[in-house]
Formats: structure tokens, C-alpha cells, sequence
């Protein structure tokens, strides 16, 4: 039996976690971007997503599958409330709960190789987008994105049960 609300649920449910990551990390590797501690916290929702997406794709029951689409959805919508959080700490309309986080690289050494890494590595705040378009930041843009494309699979996960 075809569900093409589900397929697409499902599509859906791996396509955006993937592409918001390869993004986040492009932004990174390739931009140069450091993500902060709070950027790092909306990307493990996304690989939850990911992985439990990936598992929908597998298992042949379609209840399960349904079951997993409907948790990979889940996590992507906390991403979002994640990204909400953090972007209302880059306007200031809250205070953040984490400090700023540094970029070091490498482990091991001397204790004097170390300091020089750590003095060398910058600080990332949480509390200044590193990059915006339009007044919305990284996180801003994860928050939206993110937020509709999980309340997108909940509405067809619900569409096609209605079928």
C-alpha cells in the first residue's frame, strides 16, 4: 500500500537534519565559522534526526517507521527550540546559561604547548551572531527552518493516517 504523505514525512524527516548540518558544518570547515557551545547544542538533536531517519528508511514495519519519523521529527523541533533559546540570547532578549567557548585544536604536549594553543585558539561568544542575513542569525535560521519542517512531518505523518 502507497503513502505518499509518509514517504514524503520521511524524506523529509532525513533530507533537512542532513542539509542543516552540511550547512552548519560548510559554515565551519569551509567558512571558517566557529560554532559556541550553544551551536554544538542544536546540532545533536540533528544527528538524532539523522540516525533515527536513517533507521525509518530501514525497518520494513510501517507502524515503526511511522514511529521513527514521527521521533526524527521531534528532535528536529528541538534543534529549533534550541536555535529559539540562542538566538534570543544573540538579540539579548535573555541571558544565555553557558560562558564562551574556545576553538582548540590538538591535544597533548608540553603544559607550555597547550597554553600556547589555548591562547592562540579564539574565543566563540554565544551571545554575538558570527554571521547574519537579513538581522537573523545562524541560529535564527535553524530555528525556522527547523521548526517548520518538523511541524511539515507531523502534518503529514497525521495526513496520511487519516487516509
Amino acid at each position: 500500500m502507497s503513502d505518499p504523505p509518509f514517504a514524503a514525512a520521511r524524506a523529509l524527516a532525513l533530507f533537512v537534519p542532513a542539509a542543516l548540518m552540511a550547512g552548519a558544518l560548510g559554515a565551519q570547515f569551509i567558512g571558517g565559522l566557529y560554532p559556541c557551545e550553544m551551536c554544538h547544542w542544536q546540532r545533536w538533536p540533528h544527528y538524532a534526526a539523522i540516525a533515527i531517519a536513517l533507521l525509518a528508511f530501514a525497518v520494513r514495519q510501517q507502524g515503526l517507521a511511522k514511529l521513527l519519523v514521527a521521533l526524527a521529527a521531534f528532535a528536529i523541533l528541538t534543534s529549533g527550540a534550541i536555535g529559539i533559546f540562542h538566538a534570543g540570547v544573540e538579540y539579548h532578549w535573555w541571558q544565555g546559561i553557558t560562558a564562551c567557548s574556545s576553538t582548540m585544536q590538538g591535544s597533548g604536549g608540553s603544559t607550555d604547548d597547550i597554553l600556547a594553543r589555548i591562547m592562540k585558539a579564539p574565543i566563540v561568544r554565544c551571545d554575538a551572531p558570527q554571521w547574519t542575513l537579513f538581522g537573523i542569525s545562524l541560529a535564527g535560521f535553524n530555528a525556522l527552518f527547523s521548526i517548520a519542517a518538523g511541524a511539515t512531518i507531523l502534518a503529514l505523518l497525521a495526513r496520511g493516517s487519516r487516509r
